[in-house]
């Protein structure tokens, strides 16, 4: 297997919720750059984790957590309070792009200091039932009571190509995705550097001749580009349709 492998959905029942979660089972022969908490960093890694977190999430053992969502052995686990169902994909030329798209908490990178981000909830009220959503498969946090819950929103991109890249091609195919992904948000209307918690991985091949570069001129890194550019535009451009839903529920 040399692309990216065809995804497995499941779901899983966490305090009261049904959540998603997609696995893409590589296998051997992959090196990964991640800036994940669960195999994050550079290394050789066989399957990847986008798994659906209830929204304000606080456990205090994020990698244990998806570590245990794993099918074991060397993987990258990424979360996400948005509905993994709803993920687009993309290609171009052999370069393979998935985005998870959610828009709730919307962030400039380089906010003012004590300037909350746009559409930051407030502190939601004290209880069990102000906390408390009910999540299908098409709908995502709507309150028990019948009001709308605080949404929290990350951008999680998966990006493979069939080729070796060098360590430091590998760290420009990150700067390459994150680009990209900006150029779609602004595109599709929202003006925002993407979120305050978004994540990205990077597979390529370990053995054969390492590509030297990837920036947006590159072979692969344009290639990149272009594949994460039509995946996060479409994710965008999906979420806002959900937002924007019948009754003016607020989906994501």
């Amino acid at each position: 297997m040399t692309g990216l492998p065809r995804p497995s959905l499941t779901y899983r029942t966490e305090d009261g919720l049904r959540l998603g979660a997609l696995l893409w089972r590589f296998g051997p022969g992959w090196r990964m750059i991640s800036s994940a908490m669960l195999g994050g960093g550079v290394g050789r890694r066989e399957w990847v984790l986008n798994a659906q977190v209830a929204a304000g999430y606080s456990r205090m053992d994020p990698v244990e957590h998806m570590d245990a969502l794993g099918p074991g052995g060397p993987g990258v686990g990424m979360m996400t309070a948005a509905v993994v169902e709803r993920y687009a994909a993309a290609e171009d030329g052999g370069a393979e792009a998935v985005a998870t798209v959610g828009l709730g908490v919307p962030t400039w990178a380089a906010a003012p200091e004590g300037v909350p981000d746009p559409g930051l909830p407030a502190a939601p009220e004290s209880g069990p039932e102000s906390a408390r959503e009910t999540v299908g498969a098409g709908d995502a946090g709507v309150l028990e009571t019948g009001g709308r819950a605080p949404r929290p929103g990350t951008i999680n991109i998966l990006v493979a190509v069939p080729v070796a890249f060098s360590d430091s091609a590998l760290v420009n195919a990150v700067v390459t995705v994150t680009e990209a992904k900006t150029q779609a948000l602004l595109e599709a209307g929202f003006p925002c550097t993407g979120t305050a918690s978004d994540a990205v991985c990077v597979a390529v091949r370990e053995d054969g001749p390492a590509e030297a570069f990837g920036g947006p001129r590159s072979v692969w890194g344009a290639r990149i580009a272009r594949a994460v550019h039509r995946a996060v535009l479409d994710g965008a451009r999906d979420w806002r349709t959900r937002r924007d839903g019948p009754g003016g529920v607020l989906q994501w």
